[in-house]
């Protein structure tokens, strides 16, 4: 079958959303079918396109046999909301020459956020008179409206109908976590039109490994147990609370704060360290996927983090699973969904939002206790081995299309 992934971020672009999309296609590929994908050229989250791609309008790669079609973005680092838009509707635009070239396709899969790629798939579905699936990696916008961070009314009560038009013109929705799942439920979508494509992680990739003392002296991290926060930093992710954690932990000279990573929040929480002149504490930006693992190696306790608000609840951040993977415990501030996976893994412990004493004091139990951890950590990585490599999940995708693709010889 020939499929066409529509997404405004990928490779070779750090984050989440980029690595899941990564092995989608390769899965897919793996699988047996023709793919290729529409996006933009890389910028996000530098906000900065590569030489390599500036002063073009278009550009084709292959990536191990997979076709990567790339077109002009408007590119935006951070800033004002107006601006992320004019970033998204330069992709939706420019996407439709990469369409245009993409040749016949059976099926077309689409990411989002941002939400408005839906007019680039409509468009897509009408020419290739082929179905699209909508991905849903985000409740948006009513996460945005729940953190406060979108707040004028009309820009609310289009978007939410541009959500609800995208999603009934869609031959099936995917979603990320099984809140988003209950979430397109309650907004009216039959359980039967909805697939389940959640985060995995590379368990080859992702695995104990000797300490990368290179690395370590680089960063002047000898001696040190190292706490490690990898990936996004955003204001959902509520990574004051780790912050203060390192201030209560500030006379504790061995315990260091290593947090790898970059999104919209970063600025402020350097000011915040700054401001409290943390000494425990390094910001590194977002590394290669390949680079990541020499700074899980470095690690004793790994850590993820939530802001309390209700859409948290059906969250699943995607660096619970090589954090995992990794063997060492995991630290999962939060509630929810996340905090159900880590209890279930018996590969962490699972810590209510917001309250920086309480991940202090359990910092410090880990550390007095290395024979939990050996526990904590072989239990983290049988259990993603178990139910979150990617071969299964998009095996497992591809199974629950199967039922309903029209004609498909999936």
């Amino acid at each position: 079958m020939r499929i066409l992934l529509l997404t405004q971020y990928f490779t070779p672009e750090k984050g989440a959303a980029q690595v899941r999309l990564w092995e989608l296609a390769k899965g897919l590929k793996n699988e047996g079918h023709e793919v290729t994908v529409v996006t933009a050229f890389p910028n996000h989250p530098t906000g900065i396109i590569p030489t390599e791609y500036r002063g073009k309008r278009f550009a084709q790669e292959e990536m191990d046999g997979v076709k990567v079609l790339r077109t002009w973005i408007y590119p935006v680092k951070r800033g004002r909301f107006w601006l992320r838009l004019c970033n998204y509707f330069s992709f939706v635009f420019s996407s439709l020459y990469g369409i245009f070239r993409s040749g016949k396709q059976d099926l077309i899969v689409v990411e989002s956020p941002p939400l408005f790629i839906g007019f680039s798939a409509i468009i897509a579905s009408f020419f290739k008179k082929a179905p699209y699936i909508f991905n849903v990696s985000d409740l948006w916008p009513e996460s945005a409206v729940q953190l406060g961070l979108v707040t004028n009314k009309h820009l609310i009560r289009m978007s939410e109908w541009l959500e609800a038009y995208f999603y009934r013109k869609a031959f099936k929705l995917s979603a990320q976590t099984q809140g988003i799942v209950e979430g397109l439920k309650k907004k009216g979508v039959s359980s039967e039109d909805i697939l389940f494509l959640p985060n995995g992680v590379d368990t080859d990739l992702f695995r104990p490994r000797e300490k990368d003392t290179d690395l370590e002296e680089s960063l002047g991290l000898q001696g040190k147990n190292v706490i490690l926060y990898a990936g996004t930093m955003g204001y959902a992710h509520g990574i004051e609370t780790a912050l203060e954690a390192a201030d209560i932990l500030r006379k504790e000279k061995d315990i260091f704060f290593l947090f790898v990573g970059d999104g919209s929040e970063r600025p402020r929480l350097e000011e915040i360290s700054r401001e409290k002149n943390l000494p425990n504490i390094r910001f590194v930006d977002f590394q290669p996927l390949e680079e990541i693992p020499r700074y899980y190696s470095l690690s004793i306790i790994n850590l993820s983090t939530l802001r309390r608000y209700k859409l948290s609840e059906g969250v699943r951040p995607s660096k619970v699973f090589p954090a995992l993977a990794s063997g060492q415990p995991l630290i999962y501030v939060g509630e929810g969904e996340g905090a159900e996976i880590v209890k279930e893994s018996g590969g962490g412990i699972v810590l209510e939002p917001e309250n920086p004493e309480l991940l202090a004091e359990t910092i410090l139990k880990l550390l007095s206790n290395p024979g939990y951890c050996r526990e904590l950590s072989g239990k983290g990585r049988e259990y993603v081995i178990q139910h979150y490599s990617w071969q299964s999940i998009i095996k497992n995708w591809l199974y629950q299309l199967k039922q309903d693709m029209p004609g498909s010889c999936i």
